[in-house]
């Protein structure tokens, strides 16, 4: 049902991951492009997704981001949401040409930071015939308001600067931690209590190649990073947005906010909880089936 695989992007670095073949087709067949948010890597919870989905008769590539987990890349821990894009985009080509996919029944399907890269790739990549986009970041700018103090804004805008100046004099990018461990005083790239308890929780078992810690360039690249900007420009292409109501990680009202800027045909899904209560339990049996639905119904 799971085969490991691995491809080379334009330039050079090669992506890896899984593919799950799909339950009862044989031939090619429709597929979803998947890959995870901020620092998280397959095994936190994507492959649940994707057994799912398989066994709904769709295959399935699933892969880590450049510079995380299995994948190759330098430096390790750059989180750079425009290159995640194109490699997106890059796993859409190799996967067109392998013999167990249909190129003409291709989908995406994001998760938070991911979730943003699936609303710009839908809009511009039109061999996507369908998205999926859970508890997306829709706003960094207004996102990162959000997380932190306004009183703490300034100083972190010149920690970018100085990283940037010593970057340029040759050093190492700084680093900073993506949750903190035991403190919440503890500075973090996603400074959030359920941030912690997702990473450091039993997660954390199915994902050893997780690290905590990411350059703190990749912040200053959430920053200016508005794949919101895109969401009206998705249509024809069929695109679902999955909100957490009580999500305060990608806060759910700049998510309905945007939803509401996006062109039919849509589909909204709302989960009465958290962030990362989206990937479990009760919430992913309801939007998992949903997700399914979603994607049978446009991808054919």
């Amino acid at each position: 049902m799971r085969e490991d695989v691995d491809f080379r992007t334009e330039d050079g670095v090669t992506l890896r991951g899984w593919h799950y073949s799909p339950d009862g087709v044989d031939g090619p067949a429709p597929l979803v492009v998947m890959a995870h948010g901020f620092s998280a890597v397959k095994e936190h919870l994507l492959d649940d997704f994707a057994e799912h989905f398989a066994a709904g008769g769709l295959g399935v590539l699933v892969y880590d981001n450049r510079n995380l987990g299995a994948s190759d890349g330098t430096p390790r821990g750059e989180i750079d949401p425009w290159q995640q894009v194109r490699d997106y985009r890059t796993a859409i080509t190799w996967a067109c040409g392998q013999p167990w996919v249909d190129p003409d029944r291709v989908g995406i399907w994001g998760s938070s930071y991911s979730g943003g890269h699936v609303l710009v790739v839908a809009a511009l990549d039109r061999r996507v015939k369908a998205v999926v986009s859970q508890v997306p970041l829709v706003s960094g700018l207004q996102n990162a308001r959000r997380l932190i103090r306004a009183d703490a804004f300034a100083g972190l805008r010149a920690a970018f600067d100085a990283d940037r100046a010593a970057r340029y004099a040759g050093q190492d990018p700084a680093m900073i931690q993506v949750a903190y461990e035991k403190d919440p005083a503890e500075i973090a790239a996603l400074p959030t209590e359920d941030t912690h308890d997702f990473f450091f929780g039993p997660v954390q078992d199915r994902a050893p190649s997780w690290r905590n810690e990411v350059t703190l360039r990749s912040v200053e690249m959430f920053v200016e990073y508005e794949p919101g900007a895109y969401i009206a420009d998705i249509s024809p292409t069929p695109l679902m947005v999955v909100v957490a109501a009580k999500d305060h990680l990608t806060v759910a009202d700049l998510t309905l906010e945007y939803y509401e800027r996006a062109r039919q045909p849509k589909e909204l899904v709302v989960l009465p909880v958290g962030h990362f209560d989206a990937y479990v339990g009760d919430s992913f049996a309801v939007s998992a089936p949903a997700q399914l639905r979603w994607f049978r119904t446009h991808l054919g």
